[in-house]
């Protein structure tokens, strides 16, 4: 069992960062563990498949989900998925998952590292949620070729400044490591892992009930927009 607490420290902006290499091995290890997670539903019809551990008292602040989905060349190349998921990630989760108003990369650290927050709206009586983290990349083009984006917690409070950047809401806190992986056939698989405790009053069993649906149908509504973009439409790339 590994110990993922590393994810869920409170890190700040400065020197207690665990290094990009820290943060991509632990995401390897957690999509590679999520081969043996319990089964869940299947969504889209049975295209995307749901899976789930439960918080393990190993530095886990919640139940983890993951889904997998395979996709041929119709749906999406492994190059126009990776434009559009390993670069400008938040930017363009905004045009296709509806919860999200805003979002601002805070600070770029590197070419395979910044800071972004996000800025996440719900009906009523849900108040906005906002969720500011550190997202590390990696693409390898060795075949077969696959990249990795992570996505972890971080603090800005120390730092006014980027402090600034953020919007005024309820605190909410994820992790999630994404993998798009070439399969034989021009086939790419879309593997997510995704822990979460979205601050405020909302009870966990609420929220974790509605995880494997909310997540399986970024899929579908990811392809949807996908798709108005895909032959000279306007997107973030």
């Amino acid at each position: 069992m590994h110990d993922y607490k590393v994810f869920w420290t409170n890190h700040g902006t400065r020197a207690d960062v665990p290094p990009a290499n820290t943060i991509l091995t632990l995401g390897r290890e957690l999509l590679a563990s999520t081969e043996s997670w319990k089964k869940g539903k299947t969504f889209a019809n049975g295209k995307v498949l749901t899976l789930q551990r439960p918080a393990a008292g190993t530095g886990d602040e919640a139940p983890w989900h993951c889904r997998v989905s395979q996709h041929h060349k119709e749906d999406a190349t492994f190059d126009e998925l990776w434009n559009k998921i390993g670069v400008n990630k938040a930017e363009n989760e905004k045009q296709f998952i509806s919860a999200i108003k805003e979002v601002v990369e805070v600070k770029r650290i590197s070419a395979t590292q910044s800071i972004w927050t996000l800025y996440y709206t719900y009906p009523p009586p849900v108040s906005p949620r906002v969720f500011t983290v550190l997202q590390t990349t990696y693409l390898d083009n060795t075949s077969p070729r696959n990249g990795m984006i992570v996505s972890i917690p971080i603090d800005l409070s120390g730092d006014e400044e980027l402090a600034k950047l953020e919007r005024k809401g309820t605190r909410g806190r994820y992790v999630a490591a994404e993998r798009l992986l070439e399969l034989d056939g021009d086939k790419v698989e879309w593997r997510m892992a995704t822990s979460a405790t979205p601050g405020g009053m909302i009870p966990s069993f609420v929220a974790e009930s509605s995880m494997p649906g909310q997540i399986a149908s970024d899929v579908s509504h990811f392809l949807k927009w996908f798709h108005t973009v895909r032959d000279g439409g306007v997107a973030n790339t």
